[in-house]
Protein backbone atom coordinates (compact mmCIF):
# COMPACT_ATOMS: atom_id res chain seq x y z
CA UNK A 1 0.00 0.00 0.00
CA UNK A 2 1.56 3.29 -1.10
CA UNK A 3 1.93 6.20 1.32
CA UNK A 4 1.62 9.89 0.53
CA UNK A 5 4.62 12.17 0.54
CA UNK A 6 5.41 13.74 3.93
CA UNK A 7 4.30 17.20 2.79
CA UNK A 8 0.99 15.86 1.46
CA UNK A 9 0.33 13.88 4.64
CA UNK A 10 1.09 16.91 6.81
CA UNK A 11 -1.38 18.96 4.79
CA UNK A 12 -4.05 16.28 5.28
CA UNK A 13 -3.45 16.18 9.03
CA UNK A 14 -3.94 19.94 9.22
CA UNK A 15 -7.13 19.73 7.13
CA UNK A 16 -8.59 17.14 9.54
CA UNK A 17 -7.69 19.36 12.49
CA UNK A 18 -9.30 22.33 10.73
CA UNK A 19 -12.48 20.32 10.20
CA UNK A 20 -12.47 19.25 13.85
CA UNK A 21 -12.24 22.88 14.97
CA UNK A 22 -15.07 23.84 12.63
CA UNK A 23 -17.40 21.03 13.65
CA UNK A 24 -16.84 21.18 17.41
CA UNK A 25 -17.68 24.87 17.24
CA UNK A 26 -20.85 24.23 15.18
CA UNK A 27 -22.23 21.61 17.61
CA UNK A 28 -21.35 23.57 20.73
CA UNK A 29 -18.78 21.08 22.02
CA UNK A 30 -16.55 23.91 23.29
CA UNK A 31 -19.14 25.22 25.73
CA UNK A 32 -18.66 24.55 29.43
CA UNK A 33 -22.06 22.84 29.49
CA UNK A 34 -23.87 20.98 26.72
CA UNK A 35 -27.06 22.53 25.26
CA UNK A 36 -27.25 24.96 28.19
CA UNK A 37 -27.80 22.05 30.56
CA UNK A 38 -26.11 21.00 33.78
CA UNK A 39 -24.11 18.37 31.89
CA UNK A 40 -20.83 18.45 30.02
CA UNK A 41 -20.51 16.87 26.58
CA UNK A 42 -18.74 13.84 28.09
CA UNK A 43 -21.47 13.39 30.69
CA UNK A 44 -24.14 13.62 28.00
CA UNK A 45 -22.35 10.95 25.97
CA UNK A 46 -22.35 8.60 28.96
CA UNK A 47 -26.04 9.28 29.57
CA UNK A 48 -26.78 8.50 25.91
CA UNK A 49 -25.19 5.06 26.19
CA UNK A 50 -27.06 4.29 29.40
CA UNK A 51 -30.37 5.43 27.88
CA UNK A 52 -30.01 3.30 24.73
CA UNK A 53 -28.35 0.12 26.00
CA UNK A 54 -29.10 -2.53 28.57
CA UNK A 55 -26.89 -4.68 30.80
CA UNK A 56 -23.95 -2.28 30.81
CA UNK A 57 -21.11 -2.53 33.27
CA UNK A 58 -18.67 0.28 34.03
CA UNK A 59 -15.93 -1.79 32.38
CA UNK A 60 -17.94 -2.19 29.15
CA UNK A 61 -18.82 1.50 29.12
CA UNK A 62 -15.19 2.47 29.60
CA UNK A 63 -14.06 0.24 26.73
CA UNK A 64 -16.83 1.28 24.33
CA UNK A 65 -16.29 4.99 24.91
CA UNK A 66 -12.49 4.67 25.08
CA UNK A 67 -12.66 6.84 28.19
CA UNK A 68 -10.18 7.08 31.06
CA UNK A 69 -11.39 4.75 33.80
CA UNK A 70 -10.83 7.29 36.57
CA UNK A 71 -12.68 10.02 34.66
CA UNK A 72 -15.63 7.71 33.95
CA UNK A 73 -15.71 6.59 37.57
CA UNK A 74 -16.06 10.21 38.73
CA UNK A 75 -18.90 10.81 36.23
CA UNK A 76 -20.77 7.70 37.37
CA UNK A 77 -20.30 8.59 41.04
CA UNK A 78 -21.74 12.04 40.35
CA UNK A 79 -24.72 10.51 38.50
CA UNK A 80 -25.34 8.12 41.38
CA UNK A 81 -25.26 10.91 43.95
CA UNK A 82 -27.78 12.88 41.87
CA UNK A 83 -30.10 9.88 41.59
CA UNK A 84 -29.68 9.53 37.82
CA UNK A 85 -28.37 5.95 37.89
CA UNK A 86 -28.26 2.97 40.20
CA UNK A 87 -26.18 -0.17 40.32
CA UNK A 88 -27.85 -3.59 40.38
CA UNK A 89 -26.41 -7.09 40.55
CA UNK A 90 -26.34 -8.96 37.26
CA UNK A 91 -28.74 -11.91 37.13
CA UNK A 92 -26.30 -13.75 34.89
CA UNK A 93 -23.29 -13.12 37.14
CA UNK A 94 -23.87 -11.89 40.69
CA UNK A 95 -20.26 -10.69 40.90
CA UNK A 96 -20.96 -8.03 38.28
CA UNK A 97 -22.92 -4.85 38.84
CA UNK A 98 -24.90 -3.29 36.01
CA UNK A 99 -25.47 0.42 35.65
CA UNK A 100 -29.15 1.25 35.19
CA UNK A 101 -30.66 4.65 34.44
CA UNK A 102 -33.37 5.67 36.90
CA UNK A 103 -36.67 7.35 36.06
CA UNK A 104 -35.13 10.65 37.16
CA UNK A 105 -32.16 10.04 34.89
CA UNK A 106 -34.40 9.41 31.89
CA UNK A 107 -36.41 12.52 32.69
CA UNK A 108 -33.29 14.66 32.70
CA UNK A 109 -31.87 13.00 29.59
CA UNK A 110 -35.00 13.47 27.45
CA UNK A 111 -34.54 17.22 26.78
CA UNK A 112 -30.86 16.57 25.98
CA UNK A 113 -31.85 13.99 23.37
CA UNK A 114 -34.43 16.36 21.90
CA UNK A 115 -32.00 19.26 21.92
CA UNK A 116 -29.29 17.25 20.19
CA UNK A 117 -31.74 16.16 17.50
CA UNK A 118 -32.99 19.69 16.94
CA UNK A 119 -29.44 21.02 16.76
CA UNK A 120 -28.47 18.65 13.95
CA UNK A 121 -31.81 19.28 12.24
CA UNK A 122 -30.98 22.99 12.16
CA UNK A 123 -27.67 22.17 10.46
CA UNK A 124 -29.29 20.02 7.77
CA UNK A 125 -32.61 21.77 7.20
CA UNK A 126 -31.22 24.67 5.08
CA UNK A 127 -29.56 22.18 2.72
CA UNK A 128 -31.30 20.87 -0.40
CA UNK A 129 -32.10 17.15 -0.41
CA UNK A 130 -29.16 16.38 -2.71
CA UNK A 131 -26.73 18.22 -0.44
CA UNK A 132 -28.07 16.36 2.60
CA UNK A 133 -27.46 13.07 0.81
CA UNK A 134 -23.92 14.17 -0.04
CA UNK A 135 -23.24 14.96 3.62
CA UNK A 136 -24.63 11.57 4.71
CA UNK A 137 -22.51 9.73 2.16
CA UNK A 138 -19.37 11.68 3.14
CA UNK A 139 -19.92 10.80 6.79
CA UNK A 140 -20.28 7.11 5.92
CA UNK A 141 -17.05 7.23 3.92
CA UNK A 142 -15.19 8.81 6.86
CA UNK A 143 -16.56 6.30 9.37
CA UNK A 144 -15.72 3.34 7.16
CA UNK A 145 -12.23 4.63 6.38
CA UNK A 146 -11.42 5.18 10.05
CA UNK A 147 -12.62 1.74 11.11
CA UNK A 148 -16.10 2.37 12.47
CA UNK A 149 -18.45 -0.59 12.09
CA UNK A 150 -21.61 0.86 10.61
CA UNK A 151 -24.83 -0.91 11.60
CA UNK A 152 -25.91 -3.33 8.91
CA UNK A 153 -29.53 -3.64 7.92
CA UNK A 154 -31.39 -5.88 5.52
CA UNK A 155 -34.02 -3.23 4.86
CA UNK A 156 -34.30 -1.66 1.42
CA UNK A 157 -36.75 0.48 -0.52
CA UNK A 158 -37.95 0.53 -4.11
CA UNK A 159 -38.34 3.93 -5.69
CA UNK A 160 -38.88 5.43 -9.15
CA UNK A 161 -35.78 6.43 -11.07
CA UNK A 162 -34.40 9.95 -10.84
CA UNK A 163 -31.78 11.89 -12.81
CA UNK A 164 -28.44 10.11 -12.63
CA UNK A 165 -29.88 6.63 -12.10
CA UNK A 166 -29.67 5.66 -15.77
CA UNK A 167 -25.94 6.31 -15.80
CA UNK A 168 -25.63 4.06 -12.76
CA UNK A 169 -27.71 1.32 -14.43
CA UNK A 170 -25.45 1.34 -17.50
CA UNK A 171 -22.21 1.47 -15.50
CA UNK A 172 -23.13 -1.31 -13.08
CA UNK A 173 -24.43 -3.65 -15.78
CA UNK A 174 -21.21 -3.27 -17.75
CA UNK A 175 -18.97 -3.59 -14.68
CA UNK A 176 -20.72 -6.48 -12.93
CA UNK A 177 -21.29 -8.66 -16.00
CA UNK A 178 -17.78 -7.91 -17.21
CA UNK A 179 -16.27 -8.97 -13.89
CA UNK A 180 -18.50 -11.98 -13.21
CA UNK A 181 -19.06 -13.39 -16.72
CA UNK A 182 -16.43 -11.77 -18.92
CA UNK A 183 -18.97 -10.09 -21.19
CA UNK A 184 -17.34 -7.47 -23.40
CA UNK A 185 -18.22 -3.91 -24.44
CA UNK A 186 -20.90 -5.18 -26.82
CA UNK A 187 -23.05 -5.94 -23.80
CA UNK A 188 -22.49 -2.40 -22.55
CA UNK A 189 -23.64 -1.17 -25.97
CA UNK A 190 -26.78 -3.32 -25.74
CA UNK A 191 -27.63 -1.94 -22.29
CA UNK A 192 -26.94 1.60 -23.47
CA UNK A 193 -29.45 1.08 -26.28
CA UNK A 194 -32.14 -0.14 -23.88
CA UNK A 195 -31.55 2.79 -21.53
CA UNK A 196 -31.48 5.35 -24.35
CA UNK A 197 -34.70 3.99 -25.86
CA UNK A 198 -36.40 4.11 -22.47
CA UNK A 199 -35.38 7.72 -21.89
CA UNK A 200 -36.38 8.78 -25.39
CA UNK A 201 -39.73 6.99 -25.65
CA UNK A 202 -40.82 6.50 -22.04
CA UNK A 203 -44.61 6.25 -21.62
CA UNK A 204 -45.22 6.58 -17.85
CA UNK A 205 -48.74 5.17 -18.17
CA UNK A 206 -47.39 1.85 -19.52
CA UNK A 207 -43.70 1.76 -18.58
CA UNK A 208 -41.63 2.17 -15.46
CA UNK A 209 -38.21 1.73 -13.88
CA UNK A 210 -37.59 0.87 -10.24
CA UNK A 211 -34.40 1.39 -8.29
CA UNK A 212 -33.70 -0.64 -5.16
CA UNK A 213 -31.96 1.51 -2.56
CA UNK A 214 -30.30 0.36 0.66
CA UNK A 215 -28.75 2.74 3.19
CA UNK A 216 -28.95 5.53 0.59
CA UNK A 217 -27.10 3.53 -2.07
CA UNK A 218 -28.43 2.08 -5.33
CA UNK A 219 -28.27 -1.72 -5.13
CA UNK A 220 -30.66 -2.91 -7.85
CA UNK A 221 -32.80 -2.01 -10.84
CA UNK A 222 -35.48 -3.31 -13.18
CA UNK A 223 -37.49 -1.95 -16.11
CA UNK A 224 -40.89 -2.76 -17.54
CA UNK A 225 -41.41 -1.48 -21.10
CA UNK A 226 -44.18 -1.76 -23.67
CA UNK A 227 -43.84 -4.12 -26.62
CA UNK A 228 -47.50 -4.05 -27.70
CA UNK A 229 -50.72 -2.96 -26.03
CA UNK A 230 -51.03 -6.44 -24.51
CA UNK A 231 -47.38 -7.47 -24.07
CA UNK A 232 -44.79 -5.93 -21.78
CA UNK A 233 -41.06 -6.67 -21.60
CA UNK A 234 -39.06 -7.02 -18.40
CA UNK A 235 -35.57 -5.55 -18.85
CA UNK A 236 -32.29 -4.96 -17.02
CA UNK A 237 -32.80 -6.75 -13.71
CA UNK A 238 -29.64 -6.43 -11.64
CA UNK A 239 -28.69 -6.61 -7.95
CA UNK A 240 -25.35 -5.51 -6.53
CA UNK A 241 -23.24 -8.44 -5.23
CA UNK A 242 -23.20 -7.19 -1.64
CA UNK A 243 -27.01 -6.91 -1.61
CA UNK A 244 -27.82 -10.38 -2.91
CA UNK A 245 -29.68 -12.86 -0.73
CA UNK A 246 -32.00 -10.20 0.70
CA UNK A 247 -34.92 -10.78 -1.65
CA UNK A 248 -34.30 -7.61 -3.66
CA UNK A 249 -34.37 -9.34 -7.04
CA UNK A 250 -37.67 -11.10 -6.31
CA UNK A 251 -39.19 -7.90 -4.97
CA UNK A 252 -38.22 -6.02 -8.15
CA UNK A 253 -39.78 -8.69 -10.37
CA UNK A 254 -42.93 -8.76 -8.24
CA UNK A 255 -43.25 -4.99 -8.60
CA UNK A 256 -43.00 -5.32 -12.39
CA UNK A 257 -45.76 -7.94 -12.38
CA UNK A 258 -47.99 -5.79 -10.18
CA UNK A 259 -47.53 -2.77 -12.43
CA UNK A 260 -48.11 -4.82 -15.61
CA UNK A 261 -51.43 -6.09 -14.28
CA UNK A 262 -52.40 -2.56 -13.31
CA UNK A 263 -51.63 -1.39 -16.86
CA UNK A 264 -53.80 -4.10 -18.41
CA UNK A 265 -51.05 -6.16 -20.04
CA UNK A 266 -51.88 -9.80 -20.80
CA UNK A 267 -48.31 -11.10 -20.91
CA UNK A 268 -44.78 -10.25 -19.78
CA UNK A 269 -41.78 -11.42 -21.83
CA UNK A 270 -38.10 -11.32 -20.94
CA UNK A 271 -34.81 -12.33 -22.51
CA UNK A 272 -31.97 -13.65 -20.38
CA UNK A 273 -29.05 -16.06 -20.58
CA UNK A 274 -28.84 -19.61 -19.27
CA UNK A 275 -25.76 -18.83 -17.15
CA UNK A 276 -27.70 -16.34 -15.01
CA UNK A 277 -28.92 -19.00 -12.59
CA UNK A 278 -30.07 -16.74 -9.74
CA UNK A 279 -32.19 -14.60 -12.04
CA UNK A 280 -33.73 -17.65 -13.68
CA UNK A 281 -34.73 -19.06 -10.29
CA UNK A 282 -36.49 -15.78 -9.47
CA UNK A 283 -38.37 -15.85 -12.78
CA UNK A 284 -39.45 -19.44 -12.20
CA UNK A 285 -40.70 -18.72 -8.67
CA UNK A 286 -42.71 -15.78 -10.02
CA UNK A 287 -44.45 -18.03 -12.58
CA UNK A 288 -42.43 -17.38 -15.75
CA UNK A 289 -41.84 -20.34 -18.05
CA UNK A 290 -39.15 -20.94 -20.67
CA UNK A 291 -40.39 -20.78 -24.27
CA UNK A 292 -37.22 -20.64 -26.39
CA UNK A 293 -33.44 -21.11 -26.25
CA UNK A 294 -30.97 -19.87 -28.88
CA UNK A 295 -27.13 -20.07 -28.83
CA UNK A 296 -25.39 -16.77 -29.56
CA UNK A 297 -22.08 -14.90 -29.27
CA UNK A 298 -23.45 -11.35 -29.05
CA UNK A 299 -21.10 -10.33 -26.22
CA UNK A 300 -19.28 -13.52 -25.26
CA UNK A 301 -18.59 -17.09 -26.36
CA UNK A 302 -20.84 -20.10 -25.78
CA UNK A 303 -23.87 -18.16 -24.57
CA UNK A 304 -27.43 -19.45 -24.71
CA UNK A 305 -30.13 -16.83 -24.86
CA UNK A 306 -33.50 -17.67 -23.33
CA UNK A 307 -36.96 -16.19 -23.77
CA UNK A 308 -39.32 -16.49 -20.82
CA UNK A 309 -42.98 -15.54 -20.57
CA UNK A 310 -45.60 -14.99 -17.90
CA UNK A 311 -49.34 -15.03 -18.65
CA UNK A 312 -51.08 -12.45 -16.44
Amino acid sequence: MSKPAASVFEKRVNEVRQFNRFYTKRIGALSESYLDSDFTLAETRVLYELAHRDDLTAKQLCADLDMDAGYLSRILRSFEERGLIKRVASKADGRQHLIVMTAKGRKEFTPLERGAFDGVAQLLEPLANERQEEVMEAMKVIRNALGDELPKSNSFVLRPSKPGDMGWVLYRHAAIYGQEYGWDERFESLVAGVVADYLKNHDPSKENCWIAEKDGKNVGSIFLVRETDEVAKLRLLIVEPEARGMGIGARLVEECIRFAKQCGYKKIKLWTNSCLHSARKIYERCGFYLVEETPHDMFGEGLIGQTWELIL
